[in-house]
């Protein structure tokens, strides 16, 4: 077939197609493909990377998904971060496997709002943050963005916090130093950016395979109990009727469910060279989802191995009441008998801080450039996230050691809680708007669900608010 020419939305952008791929030249101001936006042209969302990785087009189903398969492990990223580790270590320390069934349904809601997301980005060309930008007035827009930007600075926070407690607990590095230490990681970021978004999916792929190898180690030499642990998959009525059990079990779907996962992958899905087509759009939510979906399976993995290890370790012990990363990294080898287990715990954390950064940061990216049109250089954004983390980090950090940087960390976690609702409540709005999504948009019973799973993830992080705005009052 002599290769021809084809124009993302329709126009703008030239892309080279052939047979087998199609491969961009540059990005350049598109059409937004369905009508309903107020805009007519905008930027493509990450510019430098828009449209950069090359998608077969008549391959096979494996060429096809290998094609995709990357952007799902950058979202898992955020649902494996520091934030999880302190109400999964307390969920099964308390409780046992109990709340195993918590880390599965928040996992469920998390595979359903990242379909919509990946949807949105596909179908209508935009990232969340553009999409409120083009639905919402001036000022909603410039609310909807400093909660947004509040969020991302607390998300980053936590991984700060994350790496620099790994940092110590491995090489006795102090607090203050090791969050001064984790600012250098920009210097990876851009150097991963400036050779191509692959290579940036590699290295988190890589530092994934890592944390799953580490607990996978960790279950084999904790020997948890098979029975407990499907018992602890099936719902129970005393997650509901158990005050102690229902607060943490809201702070493991609060400390899940990541809003700014859902600016992400809204946005990172885009850098998929596919056809701007009704059928390449399809090709393209299809191969998406499979990936998300799968990513997100590993990232219930990871979180339910967090629960399950403690769960065997600690539960019904004298140390059930756990929920410190520092704690149960130092009893971890003395309960279990084995010196490699404390070690590879605290690698495993170090390696979830440093993945959870890369993300962030580039939600962070999207997130300023979506609501504001303004595009700062990497270098320049990324030093400004962390300015904001780092600095609430050192302060804590240097008068408070351990026990404020654990407060700061459970803080960082509510903060993220009370903003996505102001994230999904506008995806699910979008996404069911027929005059935004064509053909595209959710069917009854999925905007049905959708909404369900909005009420509960806003009902519930409204009580964890409320339930830890009296626990400070009280103290």
């Amino acid at each position: 077939m002599t290769p021809t020419s084809h124009s993302p939305d329709g126009g703008g952008s030239s892309v080279a197609a052939t047979a087998e791929t199609i491969v961009p030249t540059e990005a350049a101001p598109v059409p937004h493909p369905q009508e309903g936006w107020r805009t007519a042209v905008r930027m493509p969302s990450l510019p430098e990377v828009y449209s950069t990785v090359p998608v077969p087009v008549t391959a096979s189903f494996g060429r096809k998904l290998l094609a995709f398969a990357g952007p799902g492990l950058m979202v898992a990223v955020g649902y494996m971060d520091p934030g999880n580790w302190a109400t999964d270590l307390a969920g099964g320390a308390q409780f046992g496997y109990t709340l195993l069934t918590v880390v599965l349904i928040s996992n469920f809601m998390a595979i359903l709002l990242q379909h919509l997301a990946l949807k949105l980005g596909v179908v209508a060309g935009r990232d969340l943050a553009q999409a409120c930008r083009d639905h919402y007035s001036w000022p909603v827009t410039i609310f909807l963005w400093v909660l947004c930007e509040i969020a991302i600075a607390a998300c980053d926070l936590a991984e700060v916090i994350g790496s620099a407690i790994a940092l110590n607990l491995l090489f006795g590095i102090p607090l203050v130093v090791g969050v001064v230490v984790t600012a250098l990681d920009v210097l990876v970021v851009l150097f991963l950016q400036s050779k191509g978004f692959r290579y940036v999916e590699c290295l988190v792929s890589g530092l994934i395979a890592v944390i799953g190898g580490c607990f996978a180690y960790e279950l084999v030499v904790s020997n948890p109990s098979i029975a407990g642990m499907l018992g602890g998959l099936l719902p129970s009525p005393q997650v509901v009727v158990h005050p102690g059990m229902l607060y943490i079990a809201v702070g493991i779907l609060g400390a899940t469910v990541m809003p700014h996962n859902l600016y992400l992958h809204s946005s990172i899905v885009q850098t998929r060279a596919f056809e701007r087509t009704e059928s390449g759009r399809a090709m393209a939510i299809k191969f998406a989802t499979i990936d998300s979906t799968v990513s997100l399976l590993f990232a219930f993995f990871i979180n339910a191995a967090i629960l399950v290890l403690s769960a065997a370790t600690f539960h019904g012990t004298q140390h059930q009441d756990v929920a410190d990363i520092a704690d149960a990294y130092k009893l971890l080898s003395p309960t279990l008998g084995d010196p490699l287990a404390s070690i590879l715990f605290a690698i495993a954390l170090l390696a979830s801080g440093q993945n959870s950064t890369l993300t962030g940061t580039m939600a962070g990216q999207i997130v300023m450039e979506g609501f504001l049109n303004i595009r700062l250089r990497p270098w320049i954004r990324r030093l400004l996230t962390r300015i904001v983390a780092i600095g609430p980090a050192v302060v804590v950090a240097g008068m408070y050691g351990e026990s404020g940087v654990g407060k700061l960390l459970i803080l960082s976690q509510v903060i993220l809680s009370l903003q996505l609702s102001f994230a999904v409540v506008p995806l699910v709005l979008f996404t069911c708007d027929r005059m935004k999504m064509g053909r595209f948009v959710n069917t009854r019973g999925l905007a049905i669900t959708a909404w369900f799973v909005t009420f509960i993830i806003v009902s519930l992080n409204l009580y964890l608010l409320g339930q830890t705005l009296l626990g400070w009052l009280g103290a």
